[in-house]
């Protein structure tokens, strides 16, 4: 089956609260010939219009149980949700227990968030974490492969209009698999958010609050680090907010505001989504640094202080050409990740980070459309930035001091092509020299030993962190060839082959080069300066491959 042929809609599972719209889906599913299968309350709501149902109950042989925790817990729903029907193997399964498989899943949540923002009691909200409905909505959205999952009441136009046509094409299910990924992830942030809320805070060492000698001589009252200062007297140090914890949830945290003539990201202006926390900050400058230090505009999608993404928009293009480049880097990692941009958000971008789960947005600017559309996406932190970016040093704390460095910008010698040594192959065209001076300004933002791949204006595969450059290019050679959109039954494309590559810096033996040679690398840019860079450059003249040497290095702890 392509990606545009239509798999028809023959049984599908409704279960949903809110119930808004859902009769006039489940009439034309019906009208379709698609056989319905139903909850208590969703299934009274449906039969109640006059349209057949099918209870679960009848299903499973057994009654909803436990105040209605457990409905559709059991193998004959998820067996119905997972088998991959392309699969013979599954299908044989299912016939030998009896089992019919769903095509449809429409399902919304218990109202957990509005619960909680209602002031609800403990053992109300404890009871509006939904279980069942997560777990279909997941085992449906895995296996979009069989089965289309509808999560939102506005998607039900559409659903019912793809019951007329004859289903589902595999590109749409891929879509509301995304959606319903979102979703959850959402729902499940909520939940624990609201969970450490309620840890409560240990006071004492004991549950009898004795303390040693020691603790007794110790003025408790005394402040040991900025932590431990009263939030009136942090502020006087310029500690402009407490951060819910740290790097971990055992871990105090503050930020300040170091000059509010420059406010960065410490000081920029949010305006929508959660309270930002000490990994979103982290994450955020990450993102900044990488999307502004490119002239052209420029997305760059970070996760764990390393771009799992990075791309440029082609002169008049909309940012939202860089961002679904970006995003196409690598879109399994970008999944809960960080935007930044270096551009105003236009409606387009928007509409394409929407169906996808974001931690944090950021951009100098949003079109109103644009931000109001981000806006009902209540998780998401949109954060406006004001004034050019600059970051004269940086500081790093170690046990008993403090490193301090200028901050390393893409605005040496070196990282201008024009003074860049052919050391290899023939001279770049003008093209490729374009991609070779995107890959050398986007590598500086990895972590090294970093490599980048690249090819018309967009990574396609980065290898970051590792303690050696070979593992560095076999990560970002497998990455490229096995994160590339791929149709149904197709292998993923080798997006290495015919792409550029650029490296923090200098390749100690000709191993690592030769990976990337290996899987088709073309053209390649590095500092150079090793004692075997003679190897190195007679492994691209052998392979009749580009390779340039900047003299500059961009290596980054």
């Amino acid at each position: 089956m392509t990606t545009t042929q239509r798999r028809p809609i023959r049984r599908a599972l409704i279960s949903v609260f809110d119930k808004t719209g859902i009769v006039d889906l489940a009439r034309t599913l019906s009208e379709n010939g698609v056989e319905i299968v139903s909850t208590g309350s969703t299934g009274s709501t449906i039969r109640d219009a006059g349209i057949d149902v099918t209870d679960v109950a009848s299903v499973t042989g057994f009654p909803e149980m436990l105040d209605g925790r457990v409905k559709t817990l059991h193998p004959r729903v998820h067996g119905g949700l997972l088998a991959d029907q392309r699969l013979d193997s599954h299908r044989a399964q299912l016939a030998e227990h009896g089992i019919e498989p769903f095509d449809l899943v429409v399902v919304n949540l218990y109202p957990f968030s509005e619960t909680v923002g209602a002031g609800g009691s403990f053992d109300e909200i404890i009871e509006k974490i939904d279980i069942g409905g997560p777990s279909m909505v997941r085992g449906a959205a895995k296996n979009f492969a069989s089965v289309a999952v509808v999560v939102d009441p506005e998607v039900y136009p559409t659903a019912a209009e793809a019951a007329e046509a004859g289903g589902f094409t595999l590109a749409e299910r891929q879509e509301l698999a995304t959606i319903a990924f979102t979703r959850t992830a959402e729902y499940d942030d909520a939940i624990s958010d609201w969970m450490l809320d309620q840890l409560p805070e240990v006071e004492g060492d004991d549950e009898t609050g004795d303390s040693s000698q020691e603790d007794d001589a110790l003025d408790a009252d005394a402040p040991r680090s900025i932590l431990d200062l009263s939030d009136e007297d942090a502020a006087q140090l310029g500690f402009t907010a407490t951060l819910r914890y740290g790097e971990n949830p055992h871990q105090r945290a503050r930020l300040a505001v170091t000059d509010p003539e420059v406010p960065g990201i410490a000081g920029a202006e949010q305006l929508g989504g959660k309270a930002m926390s000490y990994n979103n900050y982290v994450d955020a400058d990450a993102a900044v640094r990488a999307a502004f230090d490119h002239e052209r505009p420029c997305v760059a999608v970070v996760k764990h202080n390393n771009p799992c993404g990075i791309a440029v928009a082609g002169e008049g293009e909309d940012i939202a050409v860089a961002h679904l480049r970006a995003h196409g880097t690598d879109p399994l990692s970008a999944y809960g990740g960080v935007i930044a941009t270096n551009r105003p958000v236009t409606l387009a971008m928007a509409q394409q980070v929407k169906p996808i789960f974001t931690e944090v947005i950021l951009a100098p600017a949003y079109e109103d459309e644009a931000l109001e559309l981000l806006r009902t996406k209540k998780n998401l932190r949109i954060l406006r930035l004001e004034g050019e970016y600059s970051r004269e040093v940086e500081m790093r704390e170690i046990w008993g001091g403090m490193l301090v460095q200028d901050s390393d910008a893409v605005d040496a010698e070196g990282d201008d092509p024009a003074n860049w040594t052919l050391a290899a192959g023939d001279a770049a065209d003008e093209a490729t020299l374009a991609d070779l001076a995107f890959a050398w300004r986007s590598v500086r933002a990895v972590k090294s030993n970093a490599i980048l791949l690249a090819g018309d204006g967009a990574a396609v595969g980065i290898g970051m962190g590792q303690v050696n450059r070979l593992d560095s290019c076999r990560l970002a050679v497998s990455r490229a060839n096995s994160l590339g959109e791929h149709a149904e039954g197709e292998a993923a494309p080798e997006r290495a082959r015919g792409a550029v590559a650029a490296s923090d810096a200098f390749f100690p033996f000709a191993d690592g080069a030769q990976i990337l040679l290996d899987a088709g690398v073309r053209a390649i840019v590095q500092p150079g300066g090793s004692i075997r860079d003679e190897e190195v450059i007679e492994a691209c003249r052998a392979a009749g491959a580009t390779l340039y040497l900047t003299g500059t290095r961009h290596f980054a702890h």
